[in-house]
């Protein structure tokens, strides 16, 4: 049984109930997430905090666990959303009311946000429309945040394979973006 297995087979005894399996997980995953929101936060006691609430938050969210990703994976994912909301919590208790108002309005205008729209809806047509090899890469690194070697390992084909895929898909998609009249990046 490989590691990602036993981490499975963890988080659903997590599902039932078993504490000794939030242990486990814990020991083996905490000095990465702990690193992982050091690194995010820039603060050694923020991330001893948040990485010890992962793991409460694993606990409660087991049973919704469906295995689409490694737990490596889901475990750094929820440690992300955990870190950027308290970074967004402390820098709205930074500023006051008068700061506030002088802060400069940085969303998009209604323009911007149709042509965002309207170009992601063209790429997603694009990338449905491509062989599926391509398709499936573009969709594991882009959709789902896999690194090459994670995509080579799902697909069970070679990294090179993978970084072969990845260069064609994406010239066919530039290509298919300028044939529609698109400028590449967004608005």
């Amino acid at each position: 049984m490989t590691a990602a297995e036993t981490d499975r087979a963890l988080v659903e005894r997590v599902a039932k109930g078993d504490r000794a399996a939030v242990r486990l997980l814990f020991m083996r995953h905490h000095a990465r997430v702990y690193r992982f929101v050091a690194r995010q936060t820039g603060s050694e006691l923020m991330a001893d905090d948040i990485a010890n609430e992962v793991f409460l938050e694993v606990w409660r969210q087991a049973p919704a666990f469906e295995g689409r990703s490694e737990v490596s994976t889901w475990l750094l994912g929820i440690a992300r959303f955990k870190a950027l909301s308290l970074l967004r919590r402390k820098k709205e208790d930074w500023i006051d009311d008068d700061d506030a108002a002088q802060v400069a309005d940085g969303a998009d205008t209604p323009e911007v946000v149709t042509m965002k729209e309207d170009k992601a809806a063209a790429l997603r047509r694009f990338i449905d429309a491509m062989p599926e090899e391509h398709r499936t890469v573009i969709d594991l690194a882009y959709y789902h945040g896999q690194s090459v070697s994670e995509i080579g390992e799902v697909l069970g084909i070679p990294v090179a394979t993978v970084k072969t895929r990845m260069f064609y898909a994406r010239k066919k998609l530039g290509e298919a973006l300028k044939a529609a009249g698109y400028d590449r990046g967004w608005p």
